[in-house]
């Protein structure tokens, strides 16, 4: 153990000598949490799953998730609204991005988009509920455009399904972890800026509603929503503010479709390999070097066979799962209800993914908000600040934030456990949950060990 903690020490030791700007592009698990028991952290929180997936199915009443309202009010300001200031906020981060500085760190549309978009605000809707239903920025310019062209008819675009933020998922996810620079502020404002026409475009020629099923980022922001203890319930003018039991809403939701199911699974292998894209394991498997990487554009090939296997390898176990249950003996394992409890995973896999990432790269976000021209101005009122990493290395303070990343993976399994059990009804076979108590422990073994594994960067 001791030559083992020593190895791990020199391994980082080096890559911390790397330049500054490899570290910047990736926040790399530091040194401190490869020292810890993780071991232990593993087994225990493996045996909690599989224990209170043996106790529930066991258990002849599982507790009720009930809903409860605390307050109503009036709609303060109208979605048309927000979205529409959203959308002049999205043009002047475009405007940044195509004319302002290059350099990742320091230009607002790079920084806002991965720190705030991508983290900040799936976080926040998981503690609040969906937060992006009020800056989403195509309600306000459809609802306008629409209604200036008089348009009240959609186009058949609803008969597509998910399928269409299938796709614009699946290109948001390779062009994020394969493509050769997704930080790069003139390429991602070029790909937004394109994005955002073409779904403007079909959202004017559907309807708004479309975006509900058409729009990636729209359909993954509300299942991340679902597992919020509180949220709003908007009825015309009137929003009330209701709370429950994470995951209270899950079990309201109808049984997912195909193209639900093929959207949560994309989300569920996007997280996975980009958890596993870096690890030294994987690295040696493709034949590169983790303290000498080639690059990106060396790795794009096999990288992207790579995101398509784990995505495949993901829809496959699930759904092999959830037959061997029927086999077993559970007819109530059906495919569209069960499905639903992994939404509690891929929630709690977004938070422990990137947590260590938002409080390093929101740094920089809030010191441009702060400064956004660089000329020692303090637009939020902050004096001036240096961004630093130096609790990364900090024994007292990471041990704390991987405690809250286990504890996220730890909870996120507990509770799609839950969720599975209420999802396929009462009457089953005790046995019949067997497949899917092994799935459990395996993805939370697996979620951990991607946190805790040496990755390069």
């Amino acid at each position: 153990m001791i030559h083992r903690r020593a190895a791990r020490r020199g391994i980082w030791g080096v890559l911390a000598a790397l330049p500054p700007s490899h570290a910047v592009a990736c926040a790399l698990p530091p040194s401190v949490i490869l020292t810890l028991p993780t071991g232990h952290y593993i087994t225990g929180a493996a045996l909690v799953v599989a224990l209170t997936a043996i106790m529930g199915a066991a258990a002849e009443r599982l507790p009720e998730m009930r809903a409860v309202p605390v307050l109503e009010r009036r709609v303060l300001l109208p979605v048309t609204v927000s979205s529409y200031l959203s959308f002049l906020c999205f043009l002047g981060l475009l405007f940044l991005g195509l004319f302002g500085a290059r350099d990742p760190m320091h230009n607002l549309l790079t920084l806002v988009f991965w720190t705030g978009v991508w983290i900040a605000v799936p976080l926040a809707s998981m503690l609040c509920g969906n937060v992006w239903r009020a800056i989403n920025p195509w309600t306000g310019p459809v609802i306008i455009a629409r209604q200036i062209l008089d348009r009240t008819a959609g186009a058949g675009l609803s008969r597509l399904g998910h399928w269409p933020a299938v796709a614009g998922f699946a290109g948001f996810i390779w062009f994020m972890m394969i493509s050769l620079s997704p930080d790069d502020p003139f390429v991602l404002a070029q790909v937004a800026g394109l994005y955002w026409l073409v779904i403007f475009v079909l959202a004017v020629a559907e309807g708004e509603e479309w975006l509900q099923k058409g729009e990636f980022l729209t359909v993954l922001m509300g299942y991340l929503a679902r597992v919020a203890p509180f949220w709003l319930e908007i009825r015309g003018n009137r929003a009330r503010l209701m709370r429950g039991w994470p995951g209270a809403q899950v079990l309201e939701m109808p049984p997912l479709d195909a193209g639900q199911v093929a959207f949560v699974t994309l989300a569920l292998a996007g997280l996975t390999f980009d958890g596993l894209a870096d690890t030294f394991w994987w690295q040696g498997l493709i034949g590169e070097n983790p303290l000498e990487p080639t690059g990106r554009s060396a790795v794009m090939g096999v990288n992207t066979l790579g995101l398509v296997g784990v995505w495949g390898l993901t829809v496959a176990t699930i759904l092999g799962v959830i037959w061997l249950g029927r086999a077993i003996g559970g007819r109530g394992f059906a495919l569209g209800p069960v499905m639903l409890s992994f939404l509690a995973i891929a929630a709690g896999y977004h938070a422990a993914h990137y947590l260590i990432m938002l409080l390093t790269t929101g740094q920089y976000t809030l010191a441009a908000l702060n400064d956004p021209f660089f000329r020692g101005d303090a637009w939020l009122g902050l004096p001036p600040f240096y961004v630093s990493f130096g609790f990364l290395t900090d024994t007292r303070i990471m041990p704390l934030l991987y405690a809250l990343q286990f504890g996220a993976i730890l909870l996120a399994h507990l509770l799609a456990v839950y969720l599975s059990l209420r999802l396929v009804g009462p009457g089953m076979r005790a046995i019949a949950h067997l497949p899917m108590t092994a799935l459990m422990v395996g993805y939370t073994i697996l979620g951990l060990w991607l946190l805790s594994t040496a990755r390069s960067g």
